[in-house]
């Protein structure tokens, strides 16, 4: 059997199908099923109820993204941006760094007209930023930091995007991209899961700027997967041990929640996990945990193309995809839905 390439995983996607806005109303989105009766069917999202049963178990990451994206000069007056990958401590952060020239250690910027951070070293593609420490990291993005759409929405972010690209449960903040599935739910479609018997469970997972980068190896085998930090508790082990002893299934709200169960049952055995993770999941890969999944669509040739095709079998997914493309479905992290199970 040969390598996979990442070529096997590119699918044409016309450019109006990328979703450049949330929909109106949240939740008024489109599913496509892909275990019914039928290839697939086409449904609205509120009919994820019809999908799933009592004693099920959804498990949701509750990762609360920050406005992490900051503009503003050198000292020498060249202009940056600067994207915050990750907070490393009250005062410092790892950052991706956008300007003509890359920084030095000791260079000075000057963010959002308030904002003093200076430049301390790099770390591989990223570079430590030290923040002035008259406020916590936190503090000054929040008071000035911009929300970091995707490279695929071709506009400046707005007011609303401080509230729609996020989910309505996200309470640890830390994520610079939405896990995107769970921006379909509503409280009310909460309410009326947990009133049908559907439980509900949650990992964090701060989803990194990394998931938008393009794979550069072709040999998919080749690729060096991105670091994110993740946590899988003991309470929701016990809450997954007993929804497999009812009988019910663990459904997955999005990659990152299988990255983080998969994760913690590297072993085969699910255990609590706090830490790293750079799992890669192709096909072929043997899922412990997850039997179910609820995913936004992805972009062509990516990693998380290969964890969905992975878990839904290859020719499915991708005539899936083909199949939501002919129907106009919206894609990527304001796009539509799909549910699928092993």
């Amino acid at each position: 059997m040969r390598a996979m390439r990442k070529s096997d995983f590119y699918f044409n996607l016309p450019t109006e199908r990328i979703a450049q806005t949330p929909p109106t109303v949240r939740g008024e989105s489109r599913l496509l099923d892909l275990d019914s009766a039928e290839a697939f069917t086409d449904r609205s999202f509120k009919e994820i109820s019809e999908l799933l049963h009592p004693n099920d178990l959804l498990v949701f990451n509750d990762t609360k993204v920050i406005p992490a994206r900051l503009f503003g000069r050198k000292e020498s007056g060249g202009k940056v941006e600067l994207l915050v990958e990750r907070i490393t401590s009250k005062n410092q952060v790892l950052a991706h760094i956008r300007a003509s020239k890359a920084p030095k250690p000791g260079t000075k910027l000057q963010l959002e007209e308030q904002v003093s951070v200076e430049v301390t070293g790099r770390e591989g593609a990223l570079f430590e930023v030290m923040f002035d420490p008259a406020r916590t990291v936190i503090e000054w993005l929040e008071a000035y930091g911009r929300m970091p759409l995707p490279p695929y929405i071709e506009r400046e972010a707005e007011e609303t995007d401080s509230e729609r690209y996020q989910t309505v449960y996200a309470r640890k903040k830390g994520a610079v991209a939405a896990p995107t599935a769970g921006l379909h739910f509503t409280d009310e479609l909460l309410n009326r899961l947990e009133h049908a018997g559907v439980g509900r469970g949650f990992v964090t997972l701060h989803v990194g700027a990394g998931t938008f980068q393009p794979m550069r190896a072709e040999r998919v085998e080749d690729h060096v997967m991105h670091s994110e930090w993740c946590e899988v508790s003991e309470p929701l082990c016990e809450q997954i041990q007993q929804t497999k002893k009812a009988g019910g299934r663990v459904v997955a709200v999005g990659t990152t929640a299988v990255r983080s169960l998969e994760t913690a049952a590297k072993s085969g055995e699910l255990a609590p996990f706090c830490g790293e993770t750079n799992i890669f999941i192709t096909p072929g890969y043997h899922f412990n945990t997850v039997d179910a999944l609820l995913t936004n669509f992805h972009l062509p040739e990516s990693t998380l193309m290969m964890l969905v095709t992975a878990f839904g079998g290859y020719e499915r997914v991708m005539a899936a995809y083909q199949h939501a493309i002919e129907q106009k479905y919206r894609f990527f992290s304001y796009g539509d839905a799909m549910f699928l199970s092993r």
